[in-house]
């Protein structure tokens, strides 16, 4: 078991999980600790080179494809704390914090938990049962403005968006999905 800390942010967009993770990075750096941050590369919202805040908030980081390249760039590098940032997209990364968490790393991640159909992502569905912090991030639903644990994926009627390999319909919240409530997504709000 690992003897740093493993921390999750998750819950849906809109949730200010990456703003939690930035928050948590910057304790770090407070503490004089060596970090390393990394963001999928298919996430190409906002730079390629930083992860990004929805209001702006920047920490550079390094952009990978997979974990081997992970493995590649920490290789040997004294390195005390991992941020990964919308880690459900990185195909072999739950495996490869553990293994960092269990050498004594912190790992602080910020990701979605769930697919627009509630459907865990595999890579979260591994890391999850060994975090020594989960804090879900809920949004604020743009309908009723209750807290809103789900990302629902509209029918036809919006404006297609892609973001990385997902594609969302955007239905009149300017360029926003619409997040909803359990409720909501059971039929009323």
């Amino acid at each position: 078991m690992g003897k740093g800390s493993l921390i999750v942010y998750c819950g849906p967009m809109f949730g200010s999980k990456t703003t939690r993770l930035l928050s948590a990075v910057d304790r770090y750096t407070y503490q004089n600790k060596s970090i390393i941050a990394f963001k999928p590369r298919i996430d190409n919202r906002y730079d390629l080179n930083e992860i990004t805040t929805h209001s702006g908030l920047k920490y550079p980081a390094v952009c990978i494809n997979n974990a081997l390249e992970m493995k590649d760039i920490i290789g040997e590098n004294k390195v005390d704390v991992v941020a990964m940032d919308e880690m459900f997209m990185v195909e072999g990364s739950a495996e490869y914090l553990l293994e960092l968490w269990g050498n004594g790393m912190d790992i602080v991640i910020s990701t979605l938990d769930l697919s627009a159909r509630v459907e865990p992502f595999e890579e979260v569905q591994k890391i999850l049962p060994y975090a020594t912090h989960i804090e879900k991030c809920p949004a604020v639903c743009v309908i009723c403005q209750q807290d809103a644990f789900y990302t629902e994926k509209h029918k036809p009627g919006g404006e297609n968006i892609e973001v990385g390999v997902l594609t969302y319909i955007v239905l009149g919240v300017g360029n926003t999905i619409v997040i909803l409530t359990l409720e909501e997504l059971n039929g009323g709000c």
